[in-house]
């Protein structure tokens, strides 16, 4: 009789314990959908205004045709039918091209002077930090996240869920080389 009694409330408390780990997991799961949902709206702020930059550079370095093209590329596919990893990636890339960008500037007195390129430039330097502000956010709730769905015991219930590791977002290695611009 006791054996059942203590059989059944370690039962009970198995089952009590994956009710919580359970909305744990979908608590963290929003919180990430929300902090990428954040980002997003930079990120897409950041895409829409990069063909105006483009076409303030294209006037006055009309000979860096390449990288331009390049940004001209990475943008070609619509913002709003890209998975969140797609997304992810797309701007990976396009923070390497803006970095081009923005040492060409610097070449190019004239275009540095420009009122538009100039304003361009200070809406884009203010996304760019609003971005790395979302992205630390993202970063560390994918970490709760990830660390929930690794760490024992909650790892044998997260995938019985059906919650996997999240991908963080992080700069690529092409990101972490200098900017060089040759002539």
């Amino acid at each position: 009789m006791w054996i059942i009694c203590i059989v059944v409330a370690i039962i009970v408390m198995i089952v009590i314990y994956a009710f919580i780990l359970y909305n744990r997991f979908v608590r963290l799961n929003n919180q990430v959908k929300e902090a990428f949902s954040t980002m997003d709206v930079y990120l897409k702020k950041r895409w829409d205004l990069i063909p105006n930059i483009v076409e303030t550079v294209k006037g006055y370095a009309k000979h860096e045709k390449e990288t331009l093209e390049e940004i001209v590329n990475l943008r070609s596919s619509s913002y709003d039918k890209m998975s969140s990893e797609e997304k992810i990636k797309a701007n990976q890339e396009l923070t390497g091209s803006i970095n081009k960008i923005m040492a060409l500037a610097e070449a190019y007195p004239d275009l540095k002077a420009n009122e538009n390129f100039k304003d361009l430039s200070n809406q884009l330097t203010r996304v760019e930090e609003d971005i790395a502000n979302s992205r630390k956010y993202y970063n560390g709730v994918v970490k709760m996240f990830n660390n929930l769905v690794e760490l024992f015991p909650s790892n044998l219930f997260a995938g019985m869920f059906g919650y996997h590791v999240m991908t963080m977002f992080e700069i690529s290695d092409k990101e972490r080389e200098n900017v060089k611009v040759e002539f």
